[in-house]
């Protein structure tokens, strides 16, 4: 078994039954969306949102130097050279997290998984190619890390679950075409996808955020 990550536990009321676990990008940390939390403004939603840290390893498009990452980057070209071993073992560790909010008493199925560059590589993984029916999935600035394992809608567990995904247009880390390539797959397969670009760079801009804050109002209402 993976060693278990650690992870920011932050809860919006009491007694939450719903979860969010987002993941950050590249050479990020826990804290990176924490202060995004409050913004969202769930209207009083107890909400517990999980956010780990990924771990520590070299990356190679860095020079080899360590920092935090869900996965080693070998080439940065659009079709994007990546260490498959590695995003299999992070996904693994998010469903010990998975785990562990059930153990609290928030099931799967009560669980949107969401994550920006790297870590929206994560989430498609363990939503498209893990164990758990989840609520829903927030892909946010990334790209599917291999699009020919993509199973069908109808039969996948998570074939009825919603996609969120967000681009930026001027995106010059993760190419605005890998996130509306991501869309096109992911419908081809049946999936139910919302895709919505915006005037930004690799980043997260308030326009966006309001419209996180309302798709998962919506969801955690369902």
């Amino acid at each position: 078994m993976s060693e278990a990550l650690q992870y920011l536990t932050v809860d919006t009321g009491d007694s939450p039954e719903v979860a969010v676990i987002w993941l950050h990008g590249l050479g990020a940390d826990c804290h990176d969306f924490e202060g995004l939390v409050p913004q969202l403004n769930l209207g009083g939603k107890a909400v517990r949102f999980i956010l780990p840290n990924a771990p520590m390893r070299p990356v190679t498009i860095n020079g080899g130097m360590p920092m935090r990452a869900w996965y080693d980057i070998l080439e940065m070209t659009l079709e994007r050279k990546v260490d498959m071993a590695n995003i299999e073992e992070s996904a693994e560790q998010i469903e010990q997290i998975i785990e562990d909010l059930a153990a609290q008493g928030i099931s799967s199925d009560n669980v949107i998984m969401a994550g920006f560059s790297q870590g929206g590589v994560i989430a498609y993984q363990v939503a498209l190619r893990g164990n758990y029916k989840l609520a829903g999935v927030m892909a946010l600035s990334t790209y599917l890390a291999d699009a020919s394992a993509l199973p069908e809608a109808a039969t996948h567990s998570n074939g009825a679950a919603p996609f969120l995904i967000h681009h930026g247009n001027q995106d010059n880390v993760v190419s605005p075409i890998l996130g509306g390539r991501a869309n096109e797959q992911l419908q081809a397969r049946g999936f139910t996808t919302q895709y919505q670009v915006y005037d930004m760079p690799h980043a997260v801009c308030p326009e966006q955020v309001q419209d996180i804050a309302a798709w998962l109002t919506q969801r955690f209402a369902s």
